[in-house]
């Protein structure tokens, strides 16, 4: 969600659980906790050689807003939600602020304007998967691609190796949030993240760099992240969702 701007915040509820059955199938998304100075995160990763990400956002036509309509939705077609996060930022009528891609149809396109909020703290980003596999890529060096799903967030948390040089991300600040990112350490892996405690910009980009070895991360959100996975019993429901990312079988 973009902050100063008019975007969506939803109502704000707590955190719930939903109740899982107690015999399921090995889940098909690896999610594990791992702290890193004195922070906690879950970190699930995709293997796509095995698995297939999906950007979803709407079905004819009714916004999901929730993983729990879009848990029903995908049921209802014989099929089996094994995990979802977030995936881009926002306007309050839920249109997304930047490039949306969903099986190789554009429904939003890129927004390389300037402007308030941490979307456009630069540099911001682009996570894609094409024929290539999955990557991060700064907005301004996107050019040419023809991707299956893109989604544009911002900042970059790590832009070839670096942490941004720019105020938001100084360590000392005092900016804490649950926050949630992606990165693609590998072409053929992807690893979601959303910390279990709040951190700085600064804290969240290292632990993508020193824990997970990526070279380019992007920041997803902060007051709405969330996460939906089964094998942690972990359905959260903090806000009106955007943009979701999603791992059915």
């Amino acid at each position: 969600m973009l902050r100063g701007m008019s975007v969506s915040r939803g109502v704000m509820i707590p955190m719930v659980l939903l109740l899982f059955g107690a015999s399921r199938e090995a889940a098909a998304v690896d999610c594990q906790k791992v702290r890193a100075e004195n922070s906690g995160h879950v970190v699930c990763r995709v293997d796509l050689r095995t698995e297939r990400i999906e950007l979803v956002y709407s079905t004819a036509g009714n916004r999901f807003e929730s993983f729990a309509a879009l848990r029903a939705s995908i049921e209802r077609q014989g099929r089996t939600l094994d995990f979802a996060m977030n995936a881009g930022m926002f306007h309050a009528d839920s249109r997304p602020v930047g490039l949306l891609i969903v099986e190789g149809k554009s429904l939003a396109p890129i927004n390389r304007a300037s402007g308030y909020g941490n979307f456009y703290l630069q540099p911001n980003g682009i996570f894609l998967v094409d024929q290539d596999g999955a990557r991060v890529l700064a907005t301004h060096v996107y050019r040419n691609v023809e991707p299956r799903l893109a989604t544009q967030s911002g900042p970059m948390l790590l832009d070839r190796g670096l942490i941004p040089d720019i105020v938001a991300f100084r360590p000392g600040s005092t900016s804490r949030f649950i926050r949630n990112g992606v990165c693609a350490p590998t072409p053929q892996v992807v690893a979601f993240v959303i910390s279990d405690d709040p951190v700085t910009f600064f804290d969240f980009a290292r632990f993508f760099r020193d824990k997970l070895g990526c070279r380019d991360a992007l920041y997803l959100d902060g007051s709405i992240s969330s996460l939906y996975a089964p094998q942690l019993s972990r359905a959260d429901a903090r806000a009106k969702l955007g943009p979701m990312f999603a791992v059915t079988r």
